[in-house]
Order: structure tokens, then C-alpha cells, then sequence
């Protein structure tokens, strides 16, 4: 499999695992309980993908300065970019339950979701194609990471949608061109920086990770703790170990 293949594949492969979810929060009455639960040890996943695949990958191609530059500035364009978004009714995008913002109440919020779902896919999908382009082959943590996380995430969402009256033809639109999105974005991190410094390239990996951890802290861990309560560490650090783990064992 060529690396520009992988790049492509392994971009759709995670960003299937929205659609998957969604056709489960959509179809299956799952406890709100359980889809914490999942949440939360999602929220520990990326945690752990981002600070020992991203952060230390950028690290390793160009220094501190890039490294600390790219992240603050994927905090900052996550931070800003959410913050308009949840202006126009997507602020519990990613909430199971009935807080997000039916079209009734506030015109452009369907628009709205599906765009502060796509803020949230891009930034992990290139980073799957930076990581062919650094190490030559795909990070199956990064991958396996994105995915488990990527799972709770479509589940809890379209749940929140079908409460707010939106359609199955909605739902699975969105997260569809999502999925696609996804494949496409790898592809680009893969192709589009190959002919980049890495300065530059240090500094994207980083803004994925920035972008990552707040979009973790922002929209997947209010509906972690909204159920779980003090359970919801525990189900973080969980999913922060498997993690790990399979980075170690994958390297």
C-alpha cells in the first residue's frame, strides 16, 4: 500500500467510525450514562495520542520553539472558531441529550452543528497524514486513538440531533461528508506538506495537537462529567493508558 493510499484510507477508516456511531446514538436508546462513560474514555485517548504521538513528533522534527508556537495556535483558532460557532446554536453539538439547538429555536444552528463537527474532524485527520509523512508508515495509536475516540462522539451528537428533531437524512449527511472529509484532509497533511520545511511542518502537527486537547476540553468533557460524575477521571485515565499502550507496543 503506497504511503499516499494509506494517508487517504486510514483518514476515511477513522472518520467512518462517526458514521458508526451515529447510526448507534441514532437508532439504539443507549443509556446517557453509558455514552458518558464512552465520552469520557475517549477524552483520555486523544489525550494520551495527542501528548506522546503529536506533541512529541514535532518536538522531534523541529525543537521547542515550533512545537510551543503550533500549539497555542491551534488552542487559539479552536478557541475562537468554537466560540462563533456556539453564537449560531452548535455550543452541545456533542451533548447526547436535549440541550442541543433545535432549528425552531434558532435558525442556521443545523448549518452550524455540521460545520463545529467538521472543526472537530479535520484537526485529527491531518495528523494521521502528518504522521505518514514523518515516520514513513501510519501511527497506529494515532489512528486507533482518533477512531475510539471518534466513535463516542458520533454517537453522542446524533443522539443530541435526533432529540432536537433533526432527520435520519440530517444526521447521517452530516456525519457522511464528515467521514469523506476526514479521508481528505489526511490525504492533505500527507501530500500538501511534503514540500514543507520542518519548521513548518512541526508547527501543523503541533496545531493539530493545540486544536485537539481544547476541542477535548470544550465539547467532549462537559458531556463526560455531565453523567458520570467523579466516575468520569476514572474512565479518562483508562482510556489514556490503553492508549499509551499501544504506542509503546506500536514503536
Amino acid at each position: 500500500m503506497t504511503e499516499i493510499f494509506q494517508s487517504a484510507f486510514w483518514g476515511f477508516v477513522s472518520g467512518g467510525a462517526l458514521v458508526v456511531g451515529a447510526a448507534i446514538g441514532y437508532y439504539v436508546n443507549v443509556q446517557p450514562r453509558i455514552v458518558a462513560a464512552v465520552m469520557a474514555f475517549g477524552s483520555g485517548v486523544l489525550i494520551s495520542a495527542l501528548s506522546f504521538e503529536l506533541v512529541e513528533e514535532a518536538y522531534e522534527v523541529a525543537g521547542l520553539l515550533p512545537t510551543v508556537i503550533g500549539f497555542l495556535l491551534g488552542a487559539f483558532i479552536y478557541a475562537l472558531a468554537n466560540r462563533m460557532l456556539a453564537k449560531r446554536g452548535a455550543r452541545h453539538r456533542k451533548r447526547s441529550g436535549d440541550q442541543q439547538t433545535g432549528e425552531d429555536e434558532q435558525e442556521g444552528s443545523g448549518g452550524a452543528i455540521a460545520v463545529g463537527a467538521l472543526l472537530d474532524g479535520v484537526p485529527e485527520s491531518i495528523a494521521i497524514g502528518l504522521s505518514i509523512l514523518h515516520g514513513g508508515a501510519v501511527s497506529v495509536a494515532t489512528v486507533a486513538a482518533i477512531f475510539l475516540s471518534n466513535l463516542p462522539e458520533g454517537l453522542s451528537s446524533s443522539a443530541g440531533m435526533r432529540r432536537s428533531g433533526r432527520s435520519a437524512t440530517y444526521v447521517f449527511g452530516v456525519w457522511t461528508a464528515i467521514a469523506i472529509a476526514c479521508g481528505l484532509s489526511s490525504l492533505a497533511g500527507y501530500t500538501v506538506f511534503a514540500a514543507f520545511s520542518p519548521f513548518v511542518i512541526a508547527v501543523t502537527t503541533a496545531l493539530a495537537a493545540g486544536a485537539m486537547l481544547t476541542m477535548i476540553i470544550d465539547t467532549m468533557v462537559p458531556e463526560a462529567v455531565a453523567e458520570t460524575h467523579d466516575w468520569a477521571g476514572i474512565f479518562a485515565v483508562l482510556g489514556f493508558l490503553i492508549s499509551f499502550s499501544l504506542s509503546e507496543l506500536a514503536g
